[in-house]
């Protein structure tokens, strides 16, 4: 066996000493959690706030809406002589003052007024849809961010590993001992240049990833000028080196297999905010089909008026004048108005009945997806930690020794210690994209919440 030169023998400490299977990245300062990027991109989001302004519009219309319309008021002259205007000329000239109230047709007030109710009711329900989407999308941000972050992370402690091979590999072809070959030199210096640029492409998709998160938690960019300065101004932001511990809101229903299971799924999905904000839809538009017959029923009115009199020429009194009647429409020619507003009306019931069934489609066909591909990621994240890591390392370690004895290939101890690094970024990326994975999941399993809209992710609690 031939005996290791100083070189090689401080390569070999090097990459004994390098800890590849170490923590994804180290503690930073200042760093941004995972609840934390959710909670403000909840108490920061203009939508939420504009969805409180739109309930209370709705609950004053509906106040509004069940009120008689403001009576009518008129004041004229009538039976005024057109010889010479005189007042008490005529026995019928009168000044006449009068009352109009219109009364709505059947309930028509009363409907409206429960149909605004109702889609005020809408409007929390829509804003836990919100806030569910909100935690989805901080999530997948959050994580998109510590994938590049943490890849960067396990480059960074190779890159010195690389460069520390470049000058061993130089100072052993300059010297002319061993196997080291001039296309050895080239090859690890290539490495090295595969590795910075990798490392380019990885800062730029943290910085996109963060950049996006800042846009989606940030408390306000255009009414804060100094704070979207600053966001221009930033640069990617440090997230928290932890990946926190993520489970789906509802074990049973995930692993759903039976017909009864199933119908258990069905039931969560029924509960989504987002369906029953359609169902809200669906009872306000079927008011608006009482609404629609209504219709047939005829508008009512009340008229009450006072007609004052001038005495005549002659001294002779005469009586002021008092009038009282109704007035209503008569809705007979019904077949191209009232009947073609309540097909109108029971069409858009149907439509938002069709809008639910799609997207209860939608989001079982999008369950179905999300938990067949997370039960492959566990498979593979198993496959990762039990066997294929330990096996790279062990190819890695073996190629090394079999070189700096003189009975191997430098391409090879370059091919499996770029191989065991792609298979630590692959085992980290498997991880991201269950977490992701399982906020989508739980996205979709909202209604399991018992409490509307309060769908929070929690380390090492449903998220």
């Amino acid at each position: 066996m031939i005996k290791l030169t100083k070189h090689w023998q401080a390569l070999v400490l090097l990459i004994v000493c390098v800890p590849f299977s170490a923590p994804y990245g180290e503690t930073i300062e200042h760093e941004l959690s995972l609840a934390e990027a959710i909670k403000l991109a909840k108490i920061n989001d203009p939508w939420l706030k504009g969805s409180g302004f739109t309930q209370s519009k709705l609950k004053s219309m509906a106040v509004a809406a069940g009120q008689l319309p403001d009576p009518q008021m008129s004041v004229g002259l009538a039976g005024l002589g057109a010889d010479n205007f005189s007042f008490n000329q005529e026995a019928m000239t009168q000044l006449k003052v009068g009352v109009t109230q219109m009364l709505s047709r059947g309930k028509t007030r009363s409907l409206k007024t429960e149909q605004m109710n109702l889609l005020a009711t809408e409007q929390p329900l829509l804003r836990a849809n919100r806030m569910a989407l909100l935690s989805m999308e901080a999530s997948q941000l959050w994580l998109d961010t510590y994938l590049a972050q943490e890849s960067i992370s396990l480059i960074e402690k190779d890159r010195s590993l690389f460069e520390q091979l470049v000058d061993l590999v130089a100072a052993s072809y300059a010297s002319g001992y061993g196997q080291t070959r001039q296309h050895d030199l080239i090859r690890a210096e290539l490495e090295l240049t595969r590795l910075e640029d990798r490392l380019t492409l990885l800062r730029q998709a943290q910085e996109d990833s963060s950049e996006r998160l800042n846009g989606l938690i940030i408390q306000d960019y255009f009414n804060s000028p100094k704070s979207y300065t600053a966001v221009l101004n930033s640069s990617a932001i440090d997230v928290s080196s932890t990946l926190p511990v993520i489970e789906p809101l509802n074990n049973a229903v995930l692993g759903a297999e039976t017909d009864s299971q199933q119908q258990a799924l069905i039931a969560v999905l029924m509960q989504h905010p987002a369906v029953q904000a359609v169902d809200t839809q669906i009872e306000a538009e079927n008011k608006g089909v009482e609404l629609a017959e209504q219709k047939y029923r005829p508008a009512w009115g009340v008229n009450a008026s006072y007609g004052y009199r001038a005495d005549a020429d002659s001294g002779m009194s005469r009586a002021d004048l008092f009038s009282v009647g109704v007035t209503f429409d008569l809705p007979i020619f019904t077949r191209n108005r009232q009947d073609q507003e309540v097909k109108a009306a029971v069409a858009s019931v149907s439509a938002k009945e069709s809008q639910k069934t799609l997207l209860l489609r939608q989001m079982m066909s999008s369950f179905a997806a999300e938990k067949s591909k997370l039960l492959r990621l566990q498979q593979r994240q198993q496959l990762y930690q039990n066997t294929l890591l330990p096996q790279m390392s062990q190819q890695a370690q073996a190629t090394l020794t079999a070189y700096t004895h003189d009975d191997g290939d430098f391409a090879e101890v370059v091919r499996s210690k770029i191989a065991e690094l792609n298979a630590q970024i692959d085992a980290l990326e498997i991880e991201v994209n269950k977490a992701k994975t399982i906020t989508k999941i739980n996205y979709l399993l909202a209604g399991s919440n018992a409490t509307t809209g309060s769908n929070n992710h929690a380390t090492g609690a449903a998220l």
